[in-house]
């Protein structure tokens, strides 16, 4: 939201549901109608003036969009690059996590979406400043493969994998963490 001004954010999805058109694909027709370019913080605040209950809001990637967030009255983040279906090369979670942590600066809560497959996962996005993570792929896995009794038995092996990395960082503690026990290597900007 934070790349668009009112009036841009406008023309976009007119000429995205233009294209859609164009290209005469049922899909992504549907696709474009499903996505209100006029959608503003404003919105957001309006939400939250309504809602009864947290309000929390997914798909932050920068730090400018996390300020706006808090600055909209948001109780928490969710930084999601939506799976990685909507923009092939939106970055991956975890190597924006701490810049929108740094970005809100304690404020609200940041919760990671996406990437995490394993219990060193988990220990890296608690590292970069995520107050908790959230699966997706892993749970669906773990129903296709035995219902019920997969996800328990996939939430264990990622509880064991997290409760072994932590003994060998030497974390007794979830809130001994820190991010001194991981190392981010330098991201190419293309």
């Amino acid at each position: 939201m934070a790349n668009f001004s009112d009036q841009g954010k406008a023309q976009v999805g007119k000429a995205d549901a233009a294209s859609a058109a164009d290209n005469a694909s049922g899909l992504a027709a549907y696709v474009a109608s499903q996505i209100d370019p006029t959608l503003s913080w404003k919105h957001v605040q309006w939400v939250k003036s309504v809602a009864r209950i947290p309000v929390l809001v997914k798909g932050i990637l920068t730090a400018e969009d996390a300020r706006l967030a808090v600055d909209a009255g948001v109780d928490g983040i969710i930084v999601s690059n939506h799976g990685g279906r909507q923009i092939d090369t939106a970055p991956a979670t975890i190597d924006v996590l701490e810049e929108v942590c740094r970005a809100v600066a304690g404020r609200v809560e940041v919760y990671l979406d996406g990437g995490v497959r394993r219990g060193t996962d988990v220990f890296k996005a608690l590292a970069l400043g995520a107050t908790a993570v959230f699966l997706g792929r892993p749970v669906l896995w773990a129903l296709s493969y035995n219902g019920e009794d997969g996800v328990v038995e996939m939430l264990d092996m990622i509880n064991e994998e997290l409760r072994l990395t932590m003994a060998l960082a030497g974390c007794v503690n979830i809130s001994d963490i820190s991010r001194d026990h991981v190392r981010m290597l330098a991201q190419p900007r293309l």
